[in-house]
């Protein structure tokens, strides 16, 4: 159990670093969507996309390969030196080229010259900083990690509201200054926070012995390949919505969807958490001798703390809706919500399940899998935007995760068997799902989805009681 304490112990600091600065969303949302129309803030979610897409070429897998090899290898320093100067020589390459072809590769992305050009800053100046986080994971130094991250989001949300607050607000003479695009001013917060960021973290790449090795290149290229497809189809299934509705329902209707969507911040918050936690955690334990009993265990935790947060946002969504996304003109794509969150709790059950192929280095079941959900994302909202709407996106979200984690659980069990309690789970799942469509119901009465929400937890603390004062005790 003490093993259990110790992954809860740290997923909790590197929740620290996840949710803080997805906390944010509660004060830079409201603002985004106060101070942009919805059709900017489309153009804001649109760069976004690009940026995750492109930061998943970057970095080429190599920040889980990098785990892999680093916790069994004796020769670590070989192997982050090595995965350090692939990844800068590989970004300063890419630097190369695109500001070769910087026009023309402005306008096959669609984008303006000057949100491309800081486009392409933050992508650089994140992609340097990858292993040497990547690191400090892998060394247990979370409160590090949690502090350089904070020190980020801090500036970036400090300068967004002296851009588009206090500059109008106070009449601040800011030189050039545009109100007209206010979206650029995001995008140059988030480029001052990245160097930052690079310097906080550049040390690194002086206080180490630089040393390429061949072997161990070839051993994390062949790991971090099929990780970096499976990341591809990863942004397929989350951004794909974001990028076509634009051009078939209308930058308005985007930015009302990525409005709303921002609602969910709170389970990919606890997702996220969990996988800075779980991964080094998992890859250190592996060779314990109940580590599997060990895995199934902390599934269960993850399905119960997830399940009562669906009920606990549906619970309260009007209130959610109102302190997020203020303007009521983004209000008419609140009902993706509930899909959407129940699609994430399904995501973070496959990341979960998902570490079987990681440590039997089977990857390429993982690109599999993800490309069957990006082939899901696709077709389906090709096929039904037209016909149902932006509703038939969070729907093709639900459907893509919830595939890829039933194949996932079922192709784990044959390669690396881990005795998942199935009924417990389940159980947990139906009476949230359950519990959810109930308060949806109720026409937003926080007295019965009150009662709802403390059915749950009451239900879990009864089930719970032995393993719950087991923990508590060690």
């Amino acid at each position: 159990m003490s093993t259990i304490k110790t992954f809860f112990k740290d997923t909790i600091i590197y929740g620290l670093a996840t949710v803080l600065p997805r906390l944010m969303n509660f004060v830079l949302v409201p603002l985004h969507t106060g101070k942009l129309e919805t059709s900017s803030y489309s153009d804001n979610t649109i760069f976004y996309v690009y940026a995750a897409f492109f930061n998943v070429l970057l970095t080429y897998g190599m920040e889980t390969a990098f785990f892999r090899f680093f916790t069994k290898s004796e020769e670590k320093i070989k192997v982050f030196s090595t995965a350090l100067i692939s990844l800068t020589v590989t970004a300063i390459i890419f630097l190369i080229v695109v500001f070769t072809f910087n026009e023309q590769l402005a306008n096959i992305v669609n984008l303006n010259q000057t949100y491309f050009n800081l486009l392409i800053g933050v992508l650089v100046l994140d992609t340097v900083v990858v292993i040497p986080f990547a690191y400090l994971r892998a060394t247990g130094r979370p409160i590090k990690f949690t502090a350089i991250k904070l020190s980020n989001i801090v500036i970036f949300v400090l300068l967004n509201f002296f851009f588009l607050w206090a500059i109008p607000k106070f009449e601040i003479n800011y030189p050039n200054y545009d109100e007209e695009d206010l979206v650029k001013y995001i995008f140059i917060a988030n480029l001052a926070a990245s160097m930052v960021t690079f310097l906080l973290l550049s040390p690194y790449f002086f206080k180490t012995k630089l040393q390429f090795s061949k072997t161990v290149f070839k051993q994390l290229l062949n790991y971090g390949l099929p990780i970096m497809i499976a990341g591809l189809a990863y942004v397929i299934n989350e951004n794909f919505d974001k990028w076509l509705l634009p051009d078939v329902l209308g930058k308005d209707i985007n930015g009302a969807y990525s409005g709303c969507y921002k609602i969910a911040v709170f389970m990919t918050i606890f997702i996220q958490a969990f996988r800075l936690g779980a991964e080094p955690f998992f890859f250190n334990h592996a060779k314990e001798k109940n580590a599997k009993e060990t895995y199934a265990r902390i599934m269960k935790y993850f399905v119960i703390f997830g399940s009562a947060m669906l009920v606990f946002i549906i619970a309260y969504l009007d209130i959610f809706k109102s302190l997020i996304v203020r303007d009521e003109s983004y209000w008419i794509a609140i009902k993706i919500v509930p899909i959407v969150l129940l699609a994430n709790l399904c995501l973070g059950i496959y990341f979960n399940l998902a570490i079987w192929y990681k440590l039997t280095d089977k990857t390429r079941y993982g690109m599999y899998l993800s490309l069957v959900g990006a082939l899901i994302t696709i077709v389906f909202n090709v096929i039904m935007i037209e016909k149902i709407g932006f509703i038939a996106s969070a729907w093709a979200t639900l459907l893509a995760y919830g595939v890829m984690m039933i194949l996932s659980y079922y192709l784990g069990q044959k390669h690396y068997a881990v005795p998942y309690n199935l009924k417990s789970i389940l159980s947990y799942l139906v009476l949230a799902i359950g519990l959810s469509i109930i308060a949806l119901n109720t026409n937003a009465n926080y007295y019965i989805n009150t009662g709802l929400l403390l059915v749950f937890l009451s239900l879990v603390l009864f089930l719970e009681k032995n393993e719950i004062k087991q923990l508590l005790k060690r």
